[in-house]
């Protein structure tokens, strides 16, 4: 016979106050409470987004974009190409409202498993494809909408990732997918209520990140507007105390800042920023390293108001405005090309982030894998500035306003993600790996 499991306290931290007298959730084991059924191997190029009568879910894109509460008109969902017969597929085959939808493959193990469930179809068609492991429910214990957070839990995702094999790609299988445990309240209002608490969050958070992306478009019309485009001399949006202040004049970067300033001996001590360090503007990691220990890269000595730019993969934008609120050194990898403003050192930052200066920088890099800029020719890329100081300021004090506005709409919706991944640790079991949950049966 199987392994039957015992817990005495196989119960959430968090639970709704009417729930709180049922006692412990029901464990089972996913073969118990979920049978698989069979799926295509369509790839990339069986696939469009134009026409056809079936759709198609493919592997990558649980990876990359759907929700894990999954509605059909609400995702960009390929088309399975009509050249292809699909005639033999069994009706039994096709997605229903209520299946969980695995991928079986990933390049790393947070990936391995991940899962969206199918909320509502609207009488569409839609297959499950390649990489992919499609389970429907034997009894229909579990409410449509809570599978797919459970499967998303902490517990869950431990054992999935347990059962994953391989070293550089990872794969599970239904078979080892039939081997965890999958626990749940028996009272299916109780499923309803976490389900709906978290697709509040949920909704919360699609609405933080579409302010987010507003933002962000706002901000790159504004840097078209505000910047002449490539060949002009004078922008299309100019503020009213400069429109008669004629053209903008056509410098080479070297001009308008000093790259790589010298250093002669570095401190003895000193936080050292490489290609790692920033990610879209901000410091995410700080290493303090002793300079007898310092990697021969690190060679920037850094001030405040210097502007770092990345020279290898530069259409990255991984670049930073350097502003320290403390006392430490700072020194960055040579894989940035350091520049020191003349002038304005704002506007110079605002203007390497300008479509034409990167697409320029671009052109002049070389290698494929790691395509990468030399600063001698990063000096001569050609940039348009207003001759006078208060005009440039007043362009970087308003791009960057919107910088501020963007940090600060990315934190409120990292806030809502946090605050979802609190309650899902709570609202959950979130048993022990180390704890021993099953007791061998006769």
């Amino acid at each position: 016979m199987k392994d039957k499991v015992i817990n005495n306290a196989l119960v959430p931290k968090l639970r709704f106050p009417e729930f709180r007298d049922e006692g412990e959730w029901n464990i089972e084991l996913f073969e118990e409470l979920y049978s698989f059924k069979p799926t295509n191997s369509f790839s990339r190029d069986n696939l469009n987004y134009n026409t056809g009568t079936v759709k198609n879910i493919h592997y990558g894109d649980i990876h990359t974009k759907f929700s894990t509460l999954f509605y059909l008109n609400e995702e960009a969902v390929p088309y399975v190409n009509i050249s292809l017969s699909i005639e033999k597929i069994n009706p039994e085959n096709y997605c229903k409202e209520g299946d969980m939808i695995f991928a079986d493959a990933s390049e790393d193990l947070d990936g391995i498993g991940k899962s969206i469930e199918i909320i509502k179809l609207d009488d569409e068609k839609l297959l499950s494809g390649l990489h992919t492991l499609l389970a429907r429910q034997k009894t229909n214990k579990l409410t449509i909408g809570f599978g797919g957070y459970l499967f998303s839990s902490d517990g869950i995702r431990r054992q999935v990732q347990k059962e994953a094999q391989g070293a550089k790609v990872f794969g599970i299988s239904n078979r080892r997918l039939s081997n965890i445990y999958v626990y749940y309240p028996q009272n299916k209002i109780e499923q309803q209520k976490i389900a709906d608490c978290l697709s509040s969050i949920d909704d919360l958070i699609v609405a933080q990140s579409q302010t987010l992306e507003a933002l962000k478009t706002h901000k790159k019309g504004l840097m078209q507007q505000l910047f002449p485009a490539e060949g002009e001399t004078v922008p299309k949006l100019r503020f009213p105390e400069f429109r008669d202040e004629g053209e903008w004049e056509v410098k080479m970067l070297r001009d308008i800042c000093t790259i790589n300033p010298s250093c002669n001996t570095l401190p003895e001590s000193f936080v050292y920023i490489d290609l790692e360090s920033v990610v879209a503007g901000k410091l995410t990691s700080k290493t303090k390293i002793y300079g007898s220990n310092a990697p021969s890269r690190a060679q920037r000595l850094l001030e405040n108001e210097d502007v770092i730019y990345q020279t290898v993969r530069p259409y990255q934008k991984n670049n930073f405005f350097c502003l320290f609120e403390d006392e430490t050194p700072y020194v960055a990898s040579s894989g940035y090309a350091q520049l020191r403003a003349k002038e304005c050192s704002k506007f110079l930052y605002q203007i390497v982030h300008t479509k034409d200066f990167v697409n320029n920088v671009i052109a002049k890099c070389t290698g494929s894998n790691y395509p990468a800029i030399n600063s001698s020719d990063l000096a001569t890329i050609r940039v348009s500035i207003p001759k006078l100081l208060a005009e440039q300021q007043k362009i970087a004090d308003c791009l960057s306003s919107m910088d501020d506005l963007i940090e600060t709409q990315t934190q409120k919706l990292e806030a809502f993600k946090t605050h979802k991944r609190g309650l899902m640790q709570q609202l959950f079991p979130n048993p022990n790996p180390t704890n021993k949950w099953i007791t061998n049966q006769k």
